[in-house]
């Protein structure tokens, strides 16, 4: 185990508490966090067609809506006019659309700022990574969550699929990435002060 080494910077002691390449370090976990994030919500709205609920008796997504039906046997898929009768919202629906592919689209503009804001060691292209991050992560949990409302009488938990596990991990993880990219700045200025000592 290392210990922190004691450096004197201007006849002051100061403890150096990161490596050189951390802030590196750091910043290649961040691209690596948000390249999770974009295949999360690549499988679960692209792969898996936004269905959250995918079974044999029961397919509920963002664009598919099959309830099993009793008189034929077989999964019946109800269209709007239907939906309405049953409870579920149209605006309500394109707005949960609306914020979880909204959210994807966000998220993939994500990796360009962050790569310029390092190599320009620009603060306002990474104050802008910041923002479609915010936003994203409040789109996909205003998404998931409207959806969830709308749907809850039809679903239980254990009906809940692969779709539903991938977005609720890429919400997580979209609250993680948001805490490490607000740190980051922080980070990297402290080691550049340490480094001219």
């Amino acid at each position: 185990m290392r210990f922190p080494r004691k450096q004197t910077c201007r006849g002051k002691k100061m403890t150096v508490p990161m490596p050189k390449r951390a802030p590196l370090l750091l910043f290649v976990g961040i691209l690596t966090l948000t390249a999770a994030v974009i295949g999360l919500l690549l499988y679960a709205l692209l792969w898996k067609a936004g269905n959250l609920a995918d079974s044999p008796n029961l397919r509920l997504g963002f664009y598919s809506f099959c309830l099993w039906d009793e008189g034929t046997g077989s999964l019946q898929c109800h269209q709007f006019p239907e939906l309405e009768d049953l409870g579920v919202s149209r605006v309500g629906l394109a707005l949960a659309r609306l914020g979880v592919y909204g959210a994807l689209v966000l998220t993939l503009f994500v990796p360009l700022p962050l790569l310029l804001a390092q190599c320009n060691s620009n603060e306002g292209e990474w104050q802008l990574a910041v923002g479609f991050l915010v936003v994203a992560s409040t789109l996909l949990a205003g998404g998931l969550g409207l959806f969830l409302i709308y749907t809850w009488k039809w679903l239980s938990l254990s009906l809940l699929g692969s779709g539903f596990i991938a977005l609720s991990t890429a919400q997580a993880l979209l609250i993680l990435l948001l805490m490490a990219t607000a740190v980051f700045p922080q980070m990297a200025e402290r080691a550049s002060k340490l480094e001219h000592c």
